[in-house]
């Protein structure tokens, strides 16, 4: 659609974008937290998840206004999604603050619109509770209509402008069966990053005594150069940081240490034959 294209390029919303990157850094500081928030531990980004309880409650919610004699499940429904969305919002903003310029312009009005679907859902819960159910029914449609929206444009940023996917996934699909020369073993030096390529798709090579690892070099979360990252220490796991947003991988075995990125990167299966290191798809 030719509204979402203009939106995608809406430089107006930069300054907002800026502003609210700051707010988010400042209320959400504990590394811990923002790992939690995007769904390290997981292994799959944590705010889709939790949408689906705001959004089916209030969906249920719909329905029950529709038949008679629901008005105590209907608040009850209510509540539930009202309540859910707050930590809902918070793990969005939290995913929001490390996406690229244009899919942080779409997430702008994303958020727009499912904050105005908390506030009509807090409304509604504040009529139904005082006994105003039809104005509670109300401003729960403009909800979900707001919720609809909202949706909408959530699907645009993960579908089209792949917002928080895995973006190392698609180069695996171009790597051939078989194994593949990487590099003579005796080239490779200790403890550094190496970038290779097999079928024209980057590879990171890092070698530890006999160990090696060879790993995409395309970061998961926005496919920034990992062999222009750095190599650090966590809790005594050599890991390589990537040097846009900082999503951090444990080098033996590609699982994510630190956000933004929420799965693990892919590390490829290795053999040396005749002194020459050999890889191939999982």
């Amino acid at each position: 659609m030719r509204a979402i294209l203009r939106l995608e390029q809406a430089t107006g919303l930069d300054r907002t974008a800026e502003r609210m990157q700051r707010i988010v850094a400042a209320a959400i500081r504990s590394q811990r937290l923002r790992d939690l928030l995007h769904g390290v531990p997981i292994g799959h980004p944590l705010h889709p998840a939790l949408v689906q309880v705001p959004i089916g409650a209030w969906l249920s919610t719909a329905v029950l206004d529709l038949m008679p004699h629901q008005r105590r499940a209907a608040t009850t429904l209510v509540a539930i999604g009202t309540a859910a969305a707050v930590p809902t919002a918070i793990s969005g903003w939290n995913d929001w603050a490390s996406l690229s310029r244009e899919q942080q312009r779409v997430g702008l009005v994303h958020a727009l619109a499912n904050g105005m679907a908390i506030a009509l859902y807090a409304g509604s819960l504040a009529a139904r509770l005082t006994g105003r159910h039809g104005l509670g029914r109300t401003l729960g449609y403009l909800g979900m209509a707001a919720v609809g929206s909202g949706g909408f444009l959530g699907g645009h940023l993960a579908y089209k402008q792949a917002a928080s996917v895995n973006q190392g996934v698609p180069d695996l699909r171009r790597i051939e069966d078989g194994w593949h020369a990487v590099a003579d073993m005796s080239a490779l030096p200790q403890n550094k990053l190496l970038t290779r390529r097999i079928d024209d798709i980057a590879v990171v090579v890092y070698r530890d005594g006999d160990d090696v690892t060879v790993m995409l070099e395309r970061c998961a979360h926005q496919s920034g150069p990992l062999g222009a990252g750095q190599v650090v220490q966590e809790n005594g796991r050599t890991c390589v940081k990537c040097p846009w947003h900082g999503s951090t991988f444990e080098l033996d075995g590609g699982e994510v240490v630190h956000g933004p990125a929420s799965s693990d990167q892919q590390v490829l299966p290795t053999r040396v034959v005749g002194g020459v290191l050999q890889t191939r798809l999982p």
